[in-house]
């Protein structure tokens, strides 16, 4: 006899294998992933197989749970020497812009739709965040300058923490007799932020010094104490009454720059989790969905999200950047390129779980909107980037690989895809000078790949694999970037390959 555990194991077990295969398919379509997964979990819902699912606190929980996890794999990612440039913009974006775009929201949808003051703020601060999982998935598939991209990723692992404050805030108050004052709310917010910062500093301080100085027993062991320290840190934020989500990311920024043994071990089971998480959240709020009031939700959800792309967004990108030096073609591409998942989704559901007035609504309008914007925007990300002028194709990018020798030796593998306008283009391999340390090891042109000697001429469309010390990796990094630019004699003409800040 099977029993219920039985069978839900074999559907879950079905689910996540189809999802996985889906990934392949929706990349080759240009489909994001994520509205791959929520059709998923609509099919397998009421109007599919039949599954009655409407728990919307259980969704909250697990959302939650899955968002640690993205969150912690972002963090865990990110390079500090790239986001540090830009960490005043980012954390900018991340509470100034929300702010600025709750209130732009709010008060639009509360004129045009004529909606209660209360819930009108629920709908700009459920669609105030980004989406970590939705900007790290598209960001990194393009090449773009590395000043904008530290910018999104660190904005979207930043945001959640406020945006889920200013949810909780409204829902409680939203249902509450006696709210308090809104300066008690401000207060506590600040304090959140801050005290959520400080204490994912301390757990990933302390974390990469313990995981340096005690010897695990076996290798598998590393990745999941650094994956658990990330979510010892959201324990330690909340239990504190601080921003968990902020000490995840933090804590994972920590870690992820710290020298851990096993670091290529640790961030490909972090990646992993992520994908994990992300199939599993996805899935769930598909299955939350009920398809026959989604039509009635269109209209508003387009109107919502006209308010929040075009007005909102950009007016929100311009009171945070404009002081950071962020020209008006970088602020156009960062407006873009804001893109919602299903954080404001799972945001949505905190009203449905304490029973706000129109909060059902709300849930329908926003996952509406989000498959709609985000079928839109992700498919032109890259589109708007190029008409925009600020790709940068010939940036080398780091590839997760899971090869022992090069843990051993503390060496990087790089790639680097050389575009038709790259000064690359006919130089020597011999001529790039790279650093002691670092060497190109591969070159795949047309398909076939082959081990280059001193004198292969670089062709446009050449994949580079280029192996690199860490002693040696910004400095090989630097030079492919100078002569990118400049061609052979860049030395000579002054460019010494920085990051693109401009």
């Amino acid at each position: 006899m099977s029993s219920g555990l039985d069978i839900a194991l074999l559907i879950g077990a079905a689910v996540l294998l189809v999802a996985v295969v889906a990934v392949r398919f929706s990349a080759r379509a240009g489909v994001p992933s994520l509205l791959v997964y929520l059709v998923l979990g609509m099919l397998i819902g009421e109007s599919g197989l039949g599954i009655e699912f409407e728990n919307a606190n259980l969704t909250r929980i697990l959302g939650f749970c899955a968002l640690v996890v993205i969150i912690a794999e972002g963090g865990l990612t990110t390079r500090w020497p790239v986001v540090r440039p830009v960490i005043g913009a980012a954390a900018a974006l991340a509470t100034v812009g929300v702010f600025v775009s709750v209130a732009i929201v709010g008060v639009v949808v509360h004129v045009l739709l004529d909606m209660p003051w209360q819930l009108a703020l629920l709908y700009g601060a459920v669609l105030s965040s980004t989406d970590a999982a939705a900007v790290f998935a598209t960001l990194r598939k393009l090449r773009l300058s590395p000043r904008l991209t530290a910018a999104l990723e660190a904005e979207s692992g930043m945001n959640d923490a406020p945006a889920v404050l200013l949810v909780v805030t409204l829902s409680v108050a939203a249902v509450a007799d006696n709210p308090g004052p809104w300066w008690e709310h401000a207060l506590m917010i600040a304090y959140e932020l801050a005290a959520g910062a400080v204490i994912g500093l301390l757990v990933g301080i302390v974390g990469a010094a313990g995981l340096r100085r005690f010897a695990l027993p076996a290798a598998g062991l590393y990745p999941l104490a650094a994956v658990g320290l990330t979510v010892l840190a959201y324990g330690v934020g909340v239990v504190a009454h601080a921003s968990g989500f902020l000490a995840v990311y933090v804590a994972g920024v920590v870690l992820g720059n710290a020298r851990l043994p096993h670091r290529q071990a640790i961030l490909g089971f972090a990646d992993g989790m992520a994908w994990l998480g992300q199939i599993g959240l996805f899935v769930l709020l598909g299955l939350l969905a009920s398809p026959s009031r989604l039509p009635s939700a269109a209209v508003t959800a387009i109107v919502v999200g006209i308010v929040l792309v075009l007005l909102a967004r950009p007016l929100s990108v311009a009171a945070s950047v404009s002081w950071f030096r962020f020209g008006w073609r970088e602020q156009a591409f960062l407006s873009w390129a804001g893109l919602r998942g299903a954080v404001p989704i799972v945001l949505a559901t905190i009203p449905l779980s304490v029973q706000v007035p129109g909060a059902q609504h709300l849930f329908d309008v926003i996952f509406v909107l989000v498959v709609i914007y985000t079928l839109l925007q992700a498919s032109t990300v890259a589109p708007a980037g190029r008409l925009l002028g600020i790709t940068a194709p010939s940036e080398a990018s780091e590839l997760r690989v899971e090869i022992a020798p090069l843990e051993r030796m503390g060496a990087d593998l790089l790639e680097l895809r050389v575009p038709p306008d790259s000064h690359l283009v006919g130089v020597y391999i011999d001529e790039l000078r790279l650093p002691r340390g670092a060497a190109v090891t591969l070159v795949l042109r047309d398909g076939d790949g082959f081990v280059p000697d001193p004198r292969t001429r670089i062709r446009a469309g050449d994949d580079l694999l280029i192996v690199a010390t860490a002693a040696a990796r910004e400095k090989a990094e630097q030079r492919l970037r100078a002569v990118s630019r400049r061609g052979r004699l860049a030395r000579w003409l002054g460019e010494e390959g920085g990051e693109n800040t401009a």
